[in-house]
């Protein structure tokens, strides 16, 4: 009980599962799919996102609008596809004759033999998170009553269901009683979510959960860190005799302890998003991340289900699929670096999706193509030393320099070195241009790679605009590059 109540703020954050799952072949993995997000300035295009998928088994993916190109890329494959409506959209959606023309254009004309197999309507993306102080409370229950009545109308509902992606906070347990099975609603927002539930159930649709156990360790340094993963190592707490070992399963109950306070403990679960970053803060690494995976993925090749929920089918969406860097670094700079491949396809560490264990790299993007083998680096010779602090802010006001923070891949170097990062990042950002590589006489292009053996500097994806001038393949390139807080120069700069 005392572990369970030291754990309780992370067990009302996060939310669950130890999922189950039955494939056949290595790296088809019939329940697990992918976050395909695309906040990135140099994106892979959609053809060779989608080979990849293939090349990998992946089945299902996710995705956070209904993107004409991406869509059209998926066409003919069989891969399930969730579509997404953006939050700024779901109150206009609350008009039905708007929601059923989204999903006439959306959904009903990539209904066809050899076209896209949409399985789901992802109804905003956690639309009630507490940071959104109510700001879709009002919509987002019209919202998706109206785009499943519109599915339902176009004889589509059957096979295809409306969800919402909800963030774990919607759930916790009591402060006198911080076990999994006292699950309860957030109090503010109870009787929406019965509502709700309800509302999902009568259409035999989905509850979709988003969880990040990662959150626990970045959020308390206290956090017990082995209780993050599924090797054993944790100390058990126990919920009435129950044992739980893992976040996981601590979590998915309390979830379930919720909807059956609710009439509905039976409706079935997907976890949206759930996995690890490599990049953006100490506990954001590669190590950690494959620790992550490989305890996640054997969990769900072993149908292990959880304490409450044991051996049950339960879809999973990794997040994410390719690093974004242009995200939002307002929860953190590790944001940017969700993805299990780097910016541009290429495999970040050993992953077997099958569960088995085999230590093998995933199938990378082919045929990318990249600027070409040029980087920006600060001329140490310039006699605008005295400026250099302020060229980096700007640099980094508008490429992304996250890597550079505390505890990350490129933390450890000089302020030279930190100079010559934030030059590059921007320089490729500006797909080369001459202009981008001078800074008052500061920064230099050369052809000699300054990476380290901890630090990327980035060659950046040719786009179709800079390709006019640049379409020379490269090898394996290294981490993505835009934006970044003001603030984090502090850091930069010591």
């Amino acid at each position: 009980m005392e572990n369970l109540a030291a754990l309780r703020p992370w067990l009302c954050l996060l939310a669950a599962m130890a999922a189950a799952a039955s494939w056949s072949g290595v790296a088809r993995v019939e329940a697990l799919g992918m976050n395909w997000g695309t906040q990135a300035t140099h994106q892979l295009p959609p053809k060779i996102v989608v080979q990849m998928l293939k090349d990998n088994g992946i089945k299902k993916v996710k995705l956070f609008d209904a993107d004409q190109s991406t869509l059209s890329a998926l066409a003919g494959t069989g891969i399930e596809v969730m579509v997404a409506i953006p939050n700024v959209l779901l109150d206009r959606i609350t008009d039905y004759d708007t929601a059923k023309e989204w999903v006439r254009h959306n959904v009903s004309r990539y209904n066809f033999d050899g076209g896209v197999t949409i399985k789901y309507v992802a109804v905003g993306n956690e639309p009630f998170l507490a940071a959104y102080n109510n700001t879709f409370d009002k919509v987002t229950f019209p919202a998706l009553q109206n785009i499943q009545n519109a599915l339902d109308e176009a004889g589509l509902g059957d096979t295809i269901k409306a969800t919402v992606p909800l963030n774990a906070d919607v759930y916790m347990s009591p402060t006198d009683n911080p076990v999994p099975s006292a699950g309860r609603w957030r109090p503010d927002i109870a009787d929406l979510m019965t509502q709700m539930v309800q509302f999902l159930s009568n259409h035999s649709a989905p509850f979709t959960v988003n969880i990040y156990p990662f959150i626990s360790l970045f959020l308390n340094d206290n956090f017990p860190v082995d209780f993050a993963f599924f090797d054993g190592g944790a100390t058990p707490v126990l919920d009435n005799g129950v044992q739980y070992t893992n976040v996981f399963d601590a979590n998915f109950d309390t979830l379930v302890a919720a909807l059956k306070a609710s009439g509905h403990g039976d409706l079935p679960v997907i976890v949206g998003e759930v996995g690890w970053p490599t990049d953006g803060d100490k506990h954001a690494t590669n190590v950690y991340a494959q620790r992550f995976y490989n305890g996640l993925l054997k969990r769900l090749a072993a149908n292990a289900g959880t304490p409450v929920r044991p051996n049950q089918y339960i879809e999973v969406y990794l997040f994410g699929l390719l690093d974004e860097d242009i995200k939002s670094v307002a929860p953190g700079n590790f944001e940017r670096h969700w993805g299990i491949l780097r910016y541009d396809g290429q495999p970040k560490y050993p992953m077997d999706l099958s569960g088995q264990g085999q230590n093998a790299m995933l199938v990378p993007a082919q045929g990318v193509e990249y600027l070409p083998r040029t980087w920006c680096v600060v001329n140490t010779e310039s006699p605008n030393m005295d400026k250099l602090a302020d060229n980096i802010n700007f640099a980094c006001t508008f490429a992304d320099c996250t890597a550079l923070g505390y505890g990350s891949t490129c933390g450890g170097m000089d302020s030279n070195g930190n100079a010559s990062y934030a030059f590059n990042a921007f320089f490729q950002m500006k797909d080369q241009a001459d202009e981008a590589c001078d800074f008052q006489g500061l920064a230099r292009p050369t052809q000699t790679d300054p990476s380290t053996n901890t630090c990327n500097f980035t060659i950046q994806i040719a786009t179709t605009s800079a390709a006019a001038g640049h379409r020379r393949p490269i090898g394996v390139a290294a981490a993505a590059a835009v934006l970044l807080f003001l603030a984090q120069l502090t850091i930069l700069l010591h």
